[in-house]
This record gives C-alpha cells, structure tokens and sequence, in this order.
C-alpha cells in the first residue's frame, strides 16, 4: 500500500488499513552509517530509508544489509588437498581413458 504520512505516496509494505504497522508507528530518520547509501529519500520529516522503518536497528547487529554503499570482502581460504589423491594425481594413476 502506498504512505500516507512519512512519505505520501510512495509504495510501503508496513502501510496497512490500520495505518503504519511498524512497532513505533513511523519511520525514523537515518543515522550517520547510513550517508552514502541509495536507499535514503527525503521525507516529510528528514532523509530516511526507503527499504527499513528503522536503520538504527539495522545497523546494531554490525552491517546493514541493505547497505547500498558498503563493500564487503569474502576472504576465502585455500583449499584443503588431501595428500594421497594428490599424490594419485601426480603420478598419473588416476583413471585411463
């Protein structure tokens, strides 16, 4: 359903019959992690997230997973190679064609 205080209009899936449906009945503004991201809109009563209510509570748990504006590196580690089928691939006693 569509926003009718925060940001009038805009699609919103915590905008029910009721009103707004989130616990604290509006969304809050943005917090400093959150400069940068594609997600904040200007509303009625500041920039807030256009994807979650509360970006505070987004960003309590570490990172933002709707973080548009932060990269996260994967460190993958080598891979372990068991040593007798290397060994087996070595010398060529693997499967003949």
């Amino acid at each position: 359903m569509q926003c009718q205080t925060v940001l009038p209009g805009a699609e919103c899936t915590f905008w029910g019959k009721q009103g707004c449906v989130f616990a604290e009945g509006s969304c809050q503004i943005v917090v400093e992690n959150c400069e940068g991201c594609e997600r904040i809109v200007d509303s009625s009563i500041g920039k807030v997230c256009s994807a979650y209510p509360a970006p505070e509570k987004k960003w309590s748990a570490g990172l933002c997973n709707f973080a548009t504006h932060v990269k996260v590196e994967i460190k993958s580690e080598e891979t372990k190679v068991n040593p007798l089928k290397a060994s087996k691939k070595a010398s060529g006693g693997g499967k003949k064609k």
